[in-house]
């Protein structure tokens, strides 16, 4: 039976998965983290259970097919343990990365390396207990700028004013590169803060840049039926923490403090110009300055380079396809022209933070049906590795992999843990934990443990 490999656990790499194994063929599943799920654990709301609730029985079903293999815990890519080389030497007849966009995004501002300052990536998955960097500090202040007006925007909003049981929040401040009519998260999103949001003062922002729309052909009166429809409601005082918005300004200088942390924020004031149908932002010699303590930035992510794949203008590089208009799948080296035979990516691998969980779905079962169309083509010229001899090799490097019966031992594990207190769903933050009780689970049944901690 010819074997692919699946190199991330999101819903891209997993339901991509579900169809290679349908069409009869051997999957091995890769996955950075102990724990599957990717975006559909570790970026989803925490609580929005029923969602995750829901994915979590549909990901079950995907790992009880008994030709999809699992190794967790292990990070593949050119400057990390298992590197792309040893990963071919197991003879698969295709590799499809669904690894994500797991680089962070920054704009080489001087001083953004000060304490305070963070990626939305990590801080999503910070509060969303995802090892490491649940153990990591990502503390906030009582000023937070969110740079971004997206939904992770909005998500990152609701924890530090309303879910962080450590938060000091006083004011939230949203910097907008462009103004209120570029907005881009969903009003069912923003419904959950705009409590907080002070009516005065954002009105009162859209008055101090209704030059700037209106010379670009927007209507400033016509913000609340477009973008921001909260504000049809009733005048209100905020609810504390206050919200406000801070547009046509782009960061420009961070600056920190005596103790390292970030104090002052200089921005850039913007001007709109028109750009096809849309809007582009320009800057000006105009700056300000804020003064917030913690500073996000909510404006994607990007492709990792270290995990080894050729990389192009917008990520991993792909073979441009016959039809400008269809997606590319393909991998291929720009600097040589040639393709990586059997060598494909998807989700968020393909194009960086394109979409949720159902559109990372959709793209990873297409790019499943490119892998198919490869494999079926493709002659078995040499036996792929089994998956025990894949074990072994993973252990004999000292990567401790996590197999499925592995999962099965830390869910019912964390299940029990759960109910002990009280809780719908209970997750260990950290990978040396979830090592030891894997390894106590195998004791209880007489198993020895190759698994340990770290």
């Amino acid at each position: 039976m010819k074997t692919v490999f699946v190199v991330g656990a999101g819903p891209a790499g997993l339901f991509a998965a579900q169809k290679i194994a349908q069409a009869g063929y051997n999957v091995i599943v890769f996955n950075r983290d102990i724990k599957p799920g990717g975006l559909a654990e570790f970026g989803i709301y925490p609580v929005k259970d029923k969602m995750k609730f829901g994915l979590r029985k549909q990901f079950a079903k995907i790992f009880a097919l008994p030709n999809v293999h699992y190794f967790g815990g292990v990070q593949i890519g050119n400057e990390y343990p298992l590197k792309l080389e040893e990963l071919r030497q197991f003879n698969p007849s295709a590799i499809l990365f669904t690894v994500g966009a797991q680089g962070t995004k920054k704009l080489g501002l001087p001083g953004e390396n000060s304490k305070g300052v963070y990626s939305a990536k990590d801080f999503v998955y910070f509060y969303n207990q995802l090892p490491p960097f649940a153990s990591q500090d990502f503390s906030t202040g009582k000023r937070i700028a969110i740079v971004g007006m997206g939904n992770v925007m909005v998500d990152i909003a609701r924890w530090v004013m309303q879910d962080d049981p450590n938060r000091k929040t006083e004011e939230l401040i949203v910097v907008a590169r462009r103004g209120p009519f570029e907005a881009k998260f969903d009003e069912k999103e923003i419904a959950h803060i705009d409590q907080h949001l002070d009516q005065q003062q954002f009105l009162a922002e859209v008055e101090r840049i209704k030059d700037k729309l209106i010379a670009v052909g927007q209507d400033p009166s016509k913000v609340a039926d477009e973008t921001f429809p909260f504000l049809k409601k009733p005048a209100y005082p905020p609810q504390s923490p206050r919200l406000s918005f801070r547009f046509l300004c782009s960061p420009k200088e961070i600056h920190a403090g005596p103790d390292g942390r970030i104090n002052r924020l200089t921005v850039t004031e913007n001007i709109l110009v028109k750009k096809g149908e849309g809007t582009a932002a320009k800057g000006t010699d105009q700056t300000a300055d804020l003064d917030v303590d913690t500073m996000i930035f909510a404006i994607g992510d990007s492709h990792d380079p270290k995990v080894g794949l050729p990389m192009g203008p917008e990520g991993f590089a792909t073979r441009p396809a016959a039809d400008p208009k269809q997606p590319a799948y393909q991998v291929y080296d720009p600097a040589t022209g040639k393709d990586l035979e059997g060598v494909y990516v998807g989700g968020w691998a393909r194009r960086a933070s394109e979409g949720l969980v159902g559109i990372a779905r959709h793209d990873g079962e297409v790019a499943a049906a490119e892998v198919l169309k490869f494999v079926e083509k493709a002659p078995e010229r040499v036996a792929s590795a089994q998956v025990s001899d894949i074990q072994r090799y993973l252990e004999r490097k000292g990567l401790q992999p996590v197999n499925k019966a592995d999962l099965e031992l830390l869910d019912a594990a964390a299940e029990r843990e759960a109910k002990a207190r009280g809780l719908g769903f209970f997750k260990y933050s950290d990978n040396e934990t979830m090592r030891k009780v894997i390894c106590e689970e195998k004791a209880k049944k007489g198993e020895t443990c190759a698994v340990s901690a770290d």
